[in-house]
């Protein structure tokens, strides 16, 4: 299993949409994600920086690489580019982090 963390930028004042809108996730973007291997997925937000980071474990790490050719990841990625910094494909600014400690 490979565990993967990483960080994305929240746009100030968007907390509860945020909240809101991965609080009902779309099922059939949840079943992209499981097909994909991921599990104990979870993001969490620095209300003081509106900084998003996010811990996932995932078999095949190779796999994350899939996503974005699914059409339901680039829906919900234009559904998502409102509220947060995003690229000029609408996916998320993310910067994959460096795991320097980990307890088992």
């Amino acid at each position: 299993m490979n565990r993967v963390a990483f960080k994305m930028k929240l746009d100030p004042g968007q907390a509860e949409e945020y909240k809101k809108r991965h609080d009902a996730l779309w099922p059939e973007l949840k079943k992209l994600i499981k097909d994909a291997g991921i599990s104990n997925y979870s993001i969490f937000l620095d209300d003081e920086s509106n900084v998003l980071f996010a811990v996932l474990d995932i078999q095949d790490i190779s796999r994350l690489s899939e996503l974005p050719n699914h059409t339901i990841m680039k829906k919900w990625w234009a559904f998502m580019k409102d509220i947060m910094d995003t690229n000029v494909d609408n996916s998320p600014v993310s910067k994959q982090l460096q795991e320097v400690f980990y307890l088992d």
